[in-house]
């Protein structure tokens, strides 16, 4: 009975494959039969030929300004008025910033009385020396002694001048550090202040590449926060690599642009090494899934052909394997185009 069953089984397997078999067969004559019936399709073609594109290599950089201070007070005091805030844009000697410093006042005053009192005791004794009533070693005493009080009133002068704080040049104020009544002291810093006039990118660039790379080149920037594409001047190239990183500094110069921000993300683009390979537009390539795919044609037929793409050049598309120099692929149809349709070229 168990073989009888096993039996039965058996031929049930049978019956199934010989229907399936039949499935396919009877699909693929009408699939074939469809390719048939397809009318020849008018199609533009190209000749693939191999070529040495250069390939690119990009690199990350930053936009910074050229020109920048990080302002700072000089003498000790409270701070008594910030007149700018960050995103003002200010012109050279423009007052920023005040300092109290009641001190440094009161000193250019008591000196300012010295100078004078010097400058009398000098004009008697001189008076008295031509009347022979002084001796020149006077004279010159006093003399020394009103040099020595007009450098101490220039210095209470250049002092009481460290309580305003100007723009050093013209620009825009990007970060401010204190508020009004805070304590200064020589070397807080209070303001940072960058000109708006000249940009450049920072970049590290591999010393493998680097020696490359000379004061003049142009390279191509690109900026995805503003979505621009501009050129840079290389202006300074390290002598010496990060042992590190093994890379070296390099900023290039770029064109101010309204949409262009201190800090923002830059994109270098370095020549690389060149390279064999076929260049096709990359409206002959088409992406099947994770697959891509080209059509060519052979006999007035088309094929489809599966291919490895690699780099894109300036809207074609390197193809490194799958195709063969001198043969003839499609770049464009009026219509879908099926394997192995008739083509008219």
């Amino acid at each position: 009975m168990i073989s009888t069953y096993f039996r039965m089984i058996r031929i049930a397997s049978i019956a199934l494959f010989l229907t399936t078999l039949s499935a396919c067969d009877s699909e693929h004559s009408d699939s074939s039969g469809v390719l048939e019936n397809l009318p020849p399709l008018s199609v533009t073609v190209i000749t693939a030929e191999k070529s040495t594109p250069i390939r690119q290599v990009e690199i990350m950089g930053t936009v910074q300004a050229a020109e920048s201070a990080s302002i700072a007070a000089k003498i000790s005091g409270n701070i008594t008025d910030i007149l700018v805030s960050p995103g003002s844009r200010v012109k050279q000697g423009d007052l920023l910033a005040s300092i109290s410093a009641g001190e440094i006042s009161a000193k250019l005053l008591q000196v300012q009385a010295q100078l004078q009192q010097a400058t009398r005791n000098l004009a008697r004794e001189q008076s008295l020396l031509k009347k022979n009533a002084a001796t020149v070693e006077m004279v010159k005493t006093l003399e020394d002694t009103k040099k020595i009080a007009e450098a101490a009133y220039k210095e209470a002068r250049t002092m009481l001048s460290y309580t305003s704080i100007n723009a050093p040049f013209d620009g825009i104020i990007t970060k401010k550090h204190t508020n009004v009544g805070d304590l200064a002291t020589p070397g807080t810093l209070l303001l940072q202040l960058e000109s708006q006039s000249q940009l450049q990118v920072i970049t590290d660039i591999p010393e493998s590449l680097v020696l490359e790379i000379s004061i003049g080149d142009r390279l191509p920037v690109y900026i995805p926060a503003a979505d621009l594409e501009i050129t840079g001047i290389v202006q300074e190239v390290a002598p010496t690599a990060d042992t590190r990183s093994r890379t070296a500094p390099v900023k290039l110069t770029i064109p101010s642009e309204t949409k262009i921000r201190s800090g923002q993300f830059a994109r270098v683009s370095l020549p690389g090494s060149k390279g064999s390979a076929i260049l096709l537009p990359e409206q002959a390539v088409r992406a099947f899934g994770q697959m891509e795919r080209v059509f060519i044609v052979k006999d007035l037929t088309a094929h489809l052909r599966l291919v490895k793409t690699g780099l894109r050049h300036g809207g074609k598309i390197e193809i490194l394997s799958g195709i063969e120099p001198g043969e003839q692929i499609v770049v464009s149809t009026k219509t879908q185009l099926h394997d192995g349709q008739p083509v008219t070229l």
